[in-house]
């Protein structure tokens, strides 16, 4: 409590505002609120005398600090744009806000200078790298974790686990805050098109909710700025099946915008999984030849509406729903093979399983922006709550097929989940002065899980229960923090200062009585980013952050299904976070037609989660994650972007890392280390008549635990684009995990068994997209719930 209360004294004892003597400020954009920024703002007497100068920031604010009383003309200028010169009258004591000054492109120069070009893929801010989503085929096609697949330093398995620098305690965020979109497959129901930009935050400032020890993965979603009612239809067919329907609309007004989206989605996913298992080693050995065919339906619909109303220049409400509800209907045979030491047959089985699970996700949210008299001065009050609830059954079936045919008991499992959580946080941005800045911030967080299972094998009379699997799970968890951090800049060096608080209580309780346990954990978490801007085109930055990662609620979560007659997972309620202590130095060059960004990182964490495999006295091989004492990850990422000629983009990417483990639990010890590496290359060519290829090849070399190996992965993903009708139209073909190559290989070993699996949990798939706008333009969207102060 005393940590928090250092960091409220601070807050609160900050005054609101700071008298400035004869300040002028505003904020400059483009047509569609788009700010711009490095416009030199010239402030001249009627003698054509400069009295003052000084450039807008990366949000189009400006400041001109102690400037006499008068009468003077300021003017804005920026190459390609016309230069604006305007009167101001300066008072006293005063503080001029000249409101929002509009740049218009310079017609004469566009038409005399024949250059294109645009923004560019890849920028360092003080705090993220932002990777700008163009006009690649493979970030318009398909959704937001095939997107994910093409972003620097980000990652996503075959099985959907996104992974940060081949680190998966990553927290995935939408516009800056927590969704049901980020939860499970559920980013599978946002299309790629409707991403404007992935910030990707490997120390994020304390702004942010210091959860996720590999950092952040901001996904920030496109707004429409158009005037008007505008929108569009995405259709999509692809084999295996997969079909979505996704009609957007949006109408804005000076004073209102209203957006709605509604989306379909009917996927089937082809799953094969294999095993080979010995026991016994070092006495009468069995091997195990296993198949499991896997075939999953999933039926979704997302619908998301919601409004901005604008009161004034001033205040700003935004209020939206967000429904998103699932139908699974997947079915599964296991086949079972039994040998000897000399591969003769002993005995084999078949299990067939069939599952039904309905899922449905809500979310309330509302905001509330402040926009003072004084540039950049913003206050925000956000607000959400989200409750959503699970129902899934499996049916499960057994029988003997050698030496002689028997059926074995019938086995369900039922499973029901349901889930209260509401948020509230607020933030406050107060400029000191035309260099410096101070934020600070409250929020509180309350989080409710229910659960309950039930497993029950058929006997002659009825049901009875199984391993007395039948309990309830109450998991509460509340999290109170507070942030203050301090920003500034020294000619080319800007720097950003900051620690967060967080308190957080954690319950677990069961029916039975067999888990009962609340903890608390209470840490600061000190941020500092660093960034050295030689030119316009050359930035050195340095960043250290402390991290927390909270074990997730699958992972605590002590019940588990029983599909598999040899394996099982099973959560660990004992479980407690680990802590991370990240150290990074990013370099970014930006010549005509290359984009060079190095970076070197050391991360050091203590207490992480790793998943420990074990044989139980009756023989089944559990697999359950345990706290061990440390592990030390550093290495070298380089990410390039080559341009040559216009109709050519070349992206590469490599990351190589070293990792050390420590620790033990109960009888196995995890000590281990060792090298890997990550690597990407994307082309894409841009031809006559508005048609585009582009292909991808993603590799993730091969890594190891002490307990599991995992051999290196390959994927070629592909796609092909036309637009149309005037750019009204876009039609697409992609193909993903090209030659079905996306096959993780994996070993683990033990002091008396071995394990051998390879899952491809997703077969090649292939996509034809049809995107219909109207009133916009192609690279718009619907508008999205306003952010606030999230991004």
């Amino acid at each position: 409590m005393k940590q928090v209360a250092i960091i409220f004294f601070i807050i609160f004892s900050v005054q609101y505002s700071f008298a400035q003597k004869g300040q002028i400020t505003g904020i400059i954009q483009e047509k569609q609120d788009v700010p711009v920024s490095y416009v030199t703002v010239t402030l001249k007497d009627n003698g054509d005398r400069v009295i003052a100068a000084g450039i807008s920031d990366a949000k189009g604010i400006f400041r001109l600090e102690d400037v006499t009383a008068g009468n003077y003309t300021v003017s804005y200028a920026l190459a390609g744009f016309q230069t604006i010169n305007r009167p101001v009258a300066v008072k006293p004591d005063e503080v001029v806000n000249v409101g929002t000054v509009i740049l218009e492109s310079d017609t004469k120069l566009l038409q005399e200078v024949s250059v294109t070009g645009q923004r560019s893929s890849v920028s360092l801010k003080l705090d993220k790298k932002v990777f700008e989503v163009g006009k690649d085929i493979l970030s318009q096609s398909g959704a937001v974790t095939d997107l994910l697949n093409i972003v620097p330093s980000v990652s996503v398995s075959p099985g959907g686990e996104i992974s940060l620098r081949g680190n998966s305690n990553v927290l995935v965020l939408i516009d800056g805050r927590r969704t049901g979109l980020t939860q499970s497959n559920a980013l599978e129901q946002v299309p790629a098109d409707q991403v404007e930009r992935v910030e990707v935050i490997t120390n994020p400032s304390s702004r942010f909710d210091a959860g996720g020890s590999a950092g952040i993965i901001n996904i920030i979603l496109k707004k429409n700025k158009k005037a008007g009612f505008s929108g569009q239809l995405r259709l999509v067919g692809g084999i295996p099946n997969e079909t979505r329907i996704s009609p957007s609309l949006n109408y804005k007004s000076n004073k209102l915008n209203l957006f709605a989206t509604y989306g379909i989605r009917l996927s089937d996913y082809v799953g094969l999984y294999t095993m080979k298992q010995s026991t016994g080693l070092s006495g009468t050995p069995v091997d195990l030849d296993q198949r499991q065919d896997e075939n999953r339906h999933d039926d979704a619909k997302l619908l998301y509406f919601g409004a901005d109303f604008k009161f004034n220049d001033q205040n700003t409400i935004t209020a939206a729903f967000m429904r998103n509800s699932t139908h699974d209907h997947d079915k599964t045979q296991l086949n079972y093979l039994y040998s000897n030491k000399n591969n003769v047959i002993d005995s084999s089985l078949t299990r067939k399983g069939e599952s039904w699970e309905k899922r449905s996700y809500n979310q309330f949210e509302f905001n509330y922006t402040k926009n003072f008299a004084r540039a950049g001065k913003k206050l925000t009050v956000d607000m959400q709550y989200d409750f959503w609830d699970s129902d899934k059954d499996w049916n499960l079936s057994t029988s003997k097929v050698f030496p002689s045919a028997a059926d074995l008991p019938v086995i369900k499992t039922s499973s029901m989940g349901a889930s209260k959580d509401f948020m509230i946080k607020t933030d406050m941005v107060q400029p000191l002065d035309s260099i410096s800045t101070l934020e600070f911030g409250l929020k509180l967080e309350d989080r409710r899980v229910n659960s309950d299972f039930i497993a029950e094998q058929q006997n002659s009379v009825g049901w009875e229960i199984i391993d007395q699997i039948d309990n309830h799970l109450l998991y509460k968890e509340l999290i109170g923090s507070a942030y203050v951090q301090f920003s500034g800049k020294t000619g080319a060096l800007s720097y950003q200062a900051g620690v967060r608080g967080e308190l957080t209580h954690i319950s677990i309780e069961d029916r039975a009585g067999s888990y009962a346990n609340e903890k608390n954990y209470n840490r600061l978490f000190p941020t500092l980013n660093v960034s050295y801007r030689f030119n316009e085109r050359t930035t050195l930055q340095g960043s250290y952050s402390k991290r927390i990662n909270r074990p997730r609620l699958n992972m605590i979560y002590p019940f588990n299904e029983l599909t598999d007659l040899t394996s099982r997972y099973v959560g660990n309620p004992d479980l407690n976070p680990s802590y991370a202590n990240v150290f990074e130095f990013a370099f970014l060059k930006n010549w005509k037609m290359l984009t060079f960004n190095p970076s070197l990182y050391y991360q050091r964490n203590t207490g992480i989660m790793e998943d420990y495999t074990f044989r139980n006295p009756k023989g089944l091989f559990i697999t359950m994650p345990v706290n061990i004492k440390a592990e030390t990850r550093y290495g070298f990422e380089l990410s390039m972007l080559y341009n040559p000629f216009k109709w050519l983009q070349v992206n590469t990417e490599l990351n190589l890392f070293h990792y050390a483990q420590q620790g033990s639990y109960m009888d196995q010890s995890f000590d281990y280390s060792g090298n890997t590496l990550t690597a990407r290359v994307s082309a894409q060519l841009k031809l006559k008549n508005k048609l585009a290829f582009q292909t991808l090849y993603n590799f993730r070399g091969a890594n190891a635990t002490a307990q599991t190996h995992t051999d290196a992965l390959h994927s070629i993903d592909f796609g092909l684009s036309k637009t149309f009708l005037k750019d009204k139209a876009t039609l697409m073909f992609d193909i993903s995990n090209l030659f079905g190559l996306r096959k993780l290989n994996s070993r683990t070993a033990g002091a008396d068994y071995e394990i051998s699996q390879t899952n491809i949990p997703n077969a090649a798939r292939y996509r034809l997209t049809l995107v219909y706008r109207f009133n916009q333009k192609d690279n718009q969207t619907v508008r999205q719930a306003k952010s606030g102060n999230r991004d």
